[in-house]
């Protein structure tokens, strides 16, 4: 009897498994910070900034171990805490008028224990795309406390890359370096 119930439940896992199917997210804007360190002054500095309008989505399917990453960043909303710099940013760095989106699409990898451990994508930034893997420090999926009926999911990401490849060289010519470091807290709910 024990070995039968076992079977049956195992049986049953099976065909969760694999009726399963990809599940999409909502990227959740309050929960959503892509934010970036850069050289002020070669090394005299460095200026920490985030975006406060993100937008996009998210599909998961653990049982498979993939998934797609969609993600907009209005650049517009540029914050470095400070004003005059948010507005220097959005006309001499970013160039809000001509290029105002920044994008992230990407696949989900690497995946250990149903969660992935990368994203290997590309970023449009500035009006160019180039390629960026994004590496996952943290991904957690919860039941949604607000939402008893969704499940909302949590990462940690972060990469880094050279902005003149992608047309934003300001600063270069007086020795400011171009690495930037990325790092892309987000959340998203789950779309009933």
């Amino acid at each position: 009897m024990y070995a039968r119930a076992m079977l049956s439940f195992t049986l049953l896992g099976l065909a969760c498994v694999a009726n399963a199917a990809p599940v999409t997210y909502e990227i959740d804007p309050a929960h959503t910070y892509p934010s970036f360190e850069a050289d002020h002054m070669n090394g005299l500095s460095v200026w920490r900034g985030k975006f406060d309008r993100t937008s996009g989505r998210i599909v998961l399917d653990k049982a498979a171990g993939t998934g797609t990453v969609d993600i907009a960043v209005d650049a517009a909303s540029v914050d470095f805490g400070h004003d005059r710099m948010n507005e220097k940013a959005k006309s001499e760095i970013f160039d809000v008028a001509r290029y105002p989106q920044a994008t992230y699409k990407g696949k989900l990898a690497r995946f250990r224990s149903g969660a992935p451990t990368e994203v290997i994508g590309e970023l449009t930034l500035h009006g160019a795309t180039k390629p960026l893997t994004l590496k996952i420090a943290s991904f957690k999926c919860i039941p949604d406390p607000m939402h008893n009926t969704r499940e909302r999911c949590g990462a940690d990401a972060y990469a880094m890359f050279n902005r003149a490849d992608f047309g934003v060289d300001r600063g270069k010519k007086n020795g400011f370096r171009m690495e930037v470091n990325l790092r892309i807290q987000v959340e998203a709910v789950q779309v009933e």
